[in-house]
């Protein structure tokens, strides 16, 4: 479970694809190795050793400059937001949990799992399209760059679980 946002030295998210969280326990040993400063604590959340006892933070902002990765996983989840969650076929909003991932050309005739030949697409329309090559999406499939998903991310709700978060992903 992760409980600690993660900022870079810029003050930015390391990452927000997937969003830069770290658990507690790597939380601690960053405060301690003095790899980071701590913004903000976990309210009522005190956690003890033999010896000492310390808050939780919530918010850690690194001392040095961590180089962001601007690779682009390819997943359904990734496709879903390239694909501004539409169905790319009958153009209606897919909630992402709901969503298939298509291929435009059918494996079974020899397509790949890849970018170019994925989009996202509601189930009714997924199975009515099944193996046939012919329907063509609205928007060609591409891969995008690291930048085009993160801006399309931003315009997005953050479900965040706590608060004090949502002022760093703006």
């Amino acid at each position: 479970m992760a409980d600690t946002l993660l900022l870079n030295a810029d003050g930015l998210p390391v990452s927000v694809l997937p969003l830069s969280t770290i658990t507690w326990q790597d939380a601690i040993k960053y405060m301690v190795l003095d790899k980071g400063t701590v913004l903000a604590w976990h309210e009522n959340w005190i956690v003890h050793s033999a010896t000492w006892q310390t808050p939780v933070p919530s918010i850690i902002i690194l001392r040095d400059y961590m180089k962001t990765k601007t690779t682009v996983r390819f997943s359904r989840a990734n496709v879903h937001l390239r694909d501004s969650g539409k169905c790319q076929y009958c153009g209606i909003s897919v909630d992402r949990k709901e969503s298939t991932l298509d291929h435009v050309m059918p494996v079974s005739k020899g397509g790949k799992t890849t970018w170019e030949n994925c989009v996202t697409a509601c189930a009714p329309c997924n199975a009515s399209k099944a193996d046939k090559v012919g329907p063509k999406p609205f928007v060609k499939p591409y891969k995008p760059d690291y930048y085009n998903l993160v801006n399309k991310r931003k315009k997005l709700a953050f479900a965040v679980r706590h608060e004090e978060w949502l002022q760093y992903l703006q």
